[in-house]
Order: C-alpha cells, then structure tokens, then sequence
C-alpha cells in the first residue's frame, strides 16, 4: 500500500512511504500533473529512483552516489 505523507509548496504530497522501509521524497515541483513524477531516497553508498505511479510493486533504478551527483550537475547544467 502506497501512503502519501507531507506536503510541498504547491499542497501536492512530498513524503511517500511505499511499504518498503524507506523514507521517499517526491520532487518539490511536482504537482498534480496526473502522476507524471518520480520519487528518490538515499541509503549510505547510493541513491533510488522510482516512478510514483508505479506504486511499491514497480522497479527501482539504483545509482551510486557519485554518478547521481554527476546526473543532477548535467541536468542542472542543460536548464
């Protein structure tokens, strides 16, 4: 069971706890845009990724924590 927990600037969700342990933060410019979002958490070495709409039962894209501070500088970098 998904639960949603929290709120960002917008009023939309921040926190979501997927059942799984872990602590989830939806992104702060996420809305409602009908789900198109992701949700990340981070553990000592690395950094999940997850898509929101795909609830607990969807996959888990881990990277560590080294390339997920070079994927966030590139996309910083292009906007």
């Amino acid at each position: 069971m998904v639960r949603r927990t929290g709120k960002n600037r917008s009023g939309s969700p921040c926190s979501i706890d997927f059942g799984d342990g872990r602590s989830w933060r939806k992104a702060s410019r996420s809305g409602g845009n009908g789900g198109a979002c992701v949700a990340i958490t981070a553990c000592a070495a690395c950094v999940g990724v997850r898509d929101t709409k795909s609830g607990s039962s969807g996959p888990v894209l881990w990277f560590s924590r080294r390339d997920w501070a070079q994927f966030i500088r590139l996309v910083c970098k292009a906007a």
